[in-house]
């Protein structure tokens, strides 16, 4: 054999294991190990406040709020984005404090007061952070806004309480400023990059708040 038919046979044997084909691929199905069948869970009840209104669901304990939400209450406001916590689409607020809701599980919030992006405003009433985003072009295609503004409106009340951020130089005095601003929002990503109009959103409610 040469050199050269050595490497490409030891290039097969890397890639494929081995010339045999799998029970799978013979047309057999693997062998599942005795007692090994998945364990069925039983759904529990779980009972909490949404934008007001009391709501009782009895779920499999593994469903997320996002998902208790979006598929059990059709609340789709909140959005499904990377589904890890990395993006922000999914904030709500929960007892007023910002969450990810892809990361939490809905039996995990037994009497919580929730709030989504539904019960922020309405079209013909809007929450102050929605009409400035409106006003500020804060969004373009639209699917992260619903988490930048639940988590927008979040951000302001942690400055307002005083609570620190890794940015924060005083901590005895928690001041308002973009570099606050954007170190405490940048769990939410906008890939349309429509930051500085987010930025400029934020502060005409903070100005107003102010006023």
């Amino acid at each position: 054999m040469t050199r050269r038919g050595a490497v490409a046979g030891a290039a097969a044997t890397a890639l494929l294991g081995t010339s045999r084909l799998s029970p799978a691929a013979e047309g057999h199905p693997p062998a599942t190990p005795s007692g090994s069948e998945t364990p069925s869970v039983s759904n529990v009840g779980v009972s909490f406040t949404v934008n007001g209104e009391r709501e009782s669901l009895t779920l499999d304990p593994r469903v997320t709020l996002l998902d208790a939400l979006r598929e059990h209450l059709h609340l789709t406001g909140s959005k499904k984005g990377c589904d890890h916590g990395q993006c922000g689409a999914c904030t709500v607020l929960v007892n007023g404090e910002r969450i990810n809701s892809c990361l939490s599980l809905a039996v995990m919030h037994e009497g919580d007061e929730i709030t989504t992006i539904e019960g922020l405003g309405s079209p013909e009433a809007l929450h102050p952070m929605q009409a400035a985003f409106v006003k500020h072009d804060g969004y373009q295609c639209g699917y992260c806004t619903p988490g930048q503004i639940c988590s927008s409106v979040a951000m302001l009340r942690e400055i307002e309480d005083g609570i620190p951020s890794h940015v924060t130089e005083d901590l005895s005095r928690v001041a308002f400023s973009e570099r606050e601003v954007r170190e405490r929002m940048s769990g939410n990503i906008c890939r349309c990059a429509a930051y500085p109009n987010i930025i400029a959103a934020i502060r005409d409610v903070h100005e107003g708040q102010q006023g």
